[in-house]
């Protein structure tokens, strides 16, 4: 049915309640966090809440300095807002699709675009993929999540996961990776030629490279997060 009544409107698409713990799904754009203490959001990321609920901008030593100096590299880092008290919290990003992931003392690697929100229990840091920071503007930072907790990650689109076996690597778009598991280091490779310099190339000039055993979480979309530093306009 395309067309309600009120009533039909508000009963179809009103807040359900799914019983399934801190992190529901409302839909596959929304998340529902059953907040009763703190969690780490992203900042923006706040659509609604209910109940008695501050929110708090990640301090500039809080993190340590360590990552202080990390998001000053990368230009950009890795914006969190705290959000603490107890009610109902509903987040989203720009309409993504939102996965929800239960680390089990696991590590995963996240582009740092696409972490939405996650459990205080889980460790975090910034890192930055090999040769990338000499390559680009800015260069291409992601998030390690590591520890036991939820944590909800976003995509544009449905996400595929693709298993990296010995002596079969993964390539990827850089752009179109969205996490890895945390026992992955991608390198950088470059295909620079001298159609690629004449604007002419296949735009996969730049590659990363997935080698051992884990796996790749990549989505049907190329999310621009950097320019090449060519010179270019």
């Amino acid at each position: 049915m395309s067309r309600y009544s009120l009533e039909e409107f508000v009963n179809q698409t009103s807040q359900k309640d799914k019983g399934e713990g801190v992190f529901e799904l409302e839909n596959h754009r929304m998340l529902e966090i059953n907040l009763n203490g703190m969690m780490w959001i992203k900042a923006g990321a706040m659509v609604a809440y209910l109940g008695n609920i501050r929110f708090e901008r990640e301090g500039m030593l809080e993190a340590g300095l360590d990552k202080l100096l990390k998001k000053a590299i990368t230009g950009e880092g890795v914006h969190l807002m705290k959000a603490t008290g107890a009610g109902k919290l509903y987040v989203a990003q720009n309409g993504k699709r939102i996965s929800i992931i239960n680390l089990q003392n696991e590590s995963i690697f996240v582009n740092g675009n696409d972490v939405l929100a996650f459990e205080p229990t889980v460790k975090w840091d910034i890192k930055m993929m090999r040769r990338m920071s000499s390559m680009m503007a800015g260069g291409l930072f992601n998030v390690k999540l590591e520890g036991t907790g939820m944590v909800a990650i976003t995509t544009y689109g449905e996400p595929t996961t693709l298993r990296v076996t010995k002596g079969q690597p993964v390539i990827t778009d850089p752009n179109a990776t969205v996490a890895w598991s945390g026992n992955l280091s991608p390198e950088i490779r470059t295909d620079i030629t001298f159609k690629t310099l004449l604007g002419r190339g296949s735009g996969e000039s730049i590659q990363s490279v997935y080698a051992g055993e884990g796996f790749v979480v990549i989505q049907p979309y190329e999310e621009v997060y950097f320019q090449q530093t060519s010179g270019g306009h």
